[in-house]
């Protein structure tokens, strides 16, 4: 039975009425306590944005960071203490645009994490700009005569940069996204859920009816999330948006091979600081 409880954090969100953000909130805990996790074991690290709140709102281990910079956080955090079940939340503006560096060398290293990137395909806290997910056409503050660049795919992107875990959800359907924070979680690698999370205030056109139309799953078309090549076409659709586990194929993370994560069995935060007392003497030994 799920303790979701355990994760409700005294502090409540001050997100706007309606805001797709409170259905990952919401995902999160519920995973979280269904897998029976302990909030001091558990670390969300944010960026910038009205979805980089989060940790806030949490009852665990938190750390607000910079824009663009909670995945380069989050892997220290786990490389520092791989005890930790690391979380990093951001949003599309945040991950996908100046934070788009560190999350291509992250899919690829497979430092074990969960990446959850509430995209609504607009810049919120700065009220209303054009971002790196926002349609071609769409007008915005920053281009009222419509947005002339192609948006980025994030889901082809972590696919070709050879993420082990890529699933998206939506926020309206909170069941179904709790579902595939539990996957990710317990995934052995870093896992990118990418959630349609509508900004019910600056976004007028992917509202949460617009996404209803459009969303459907995955798992009930029968889909296989270890063929590659269904997994990248399906990240191409268009006139449907799949929802969903689109690609899970587990390999080493990068905790298991770096020779100096495995040299010793106890997490890097737990070790002595400086050489022991052999390393003393074979330097002493060496220059004597």
């Amino acid at each position: 039975m799920s303790d979701i409880a355990k994760f409700r954090s005294e502090i409540k969100p001050t997100w706007c009425p309606g805001c797709g953000d409170y259905g990952v909130l919401n995902s999160i805990q519920g995973a979280c306590g269904d897998l029976g996790l302990d909030p001091k074991d558990v670390v969300l690290v944010s960026g910038i944005g009205c979805s980089s709140d989060l940790p806030h709102f949490v009852k665990s281990y938190g750390l607000h960071t910079l824009h663009g910079r909670a995945v380069a956080v989050a892997q220290g955090v786990r490389l520092g203490n791989t005890d930790l079940t690391v979380i990093a939340a951001g949003g599309d503006g945040d991950g996908y645009g100046i934070g788009v560096g560190h999350f291509i060398h992250a899919l690829r290293r497979n430092v074990r994490m969960t990446y959850v990137v509430m995209d609504n395909q607009i810049y919120g806290l700065t009220t209303g700009q054009t971002s790196p997910t926002s349609a071609k056409g769409a007008k915005t503050k920053s281009t009222p005569q419509g947005n002339v660049e192609n948006a980025l795919n994030p889901l082809a992107v972590a696919l070709a940069a050879g993420a082990s875990f890529v699933a998206r959800g939506f926020s309206g359907d909170g069941a179904h996204l709790t579902d595939i924070m539990r996957q990710a979680l317990s995934h052995k690698g870093f896992a990118l859920v990418d959630v349609f999370s509508p900004c019910v205030t600056f976004n007028k056109d992917n509202t949460f009816a617009w996404f209803r139309e459009r969303v459907y799953k995955l798992e009930e078309k029968g889909h296989d999330p270890a063929n590659l090549g269904a997994a990248i076409q399906a990240a191409l659709e268009t006139e449907k948006l799949p929802i969903g586990v689109f690609y899970k194929n587990p390999r080493p993370t990068f905790e298991e091979q770096d020779p100096g994560m495995t040299a010793r069995p106890e997490p890097l935060a737990r070790r002595r600081l400086g050489p022991d007392a052999s390393v003393w003497a074979a330097t002493l030994e060496e220059f004597s």
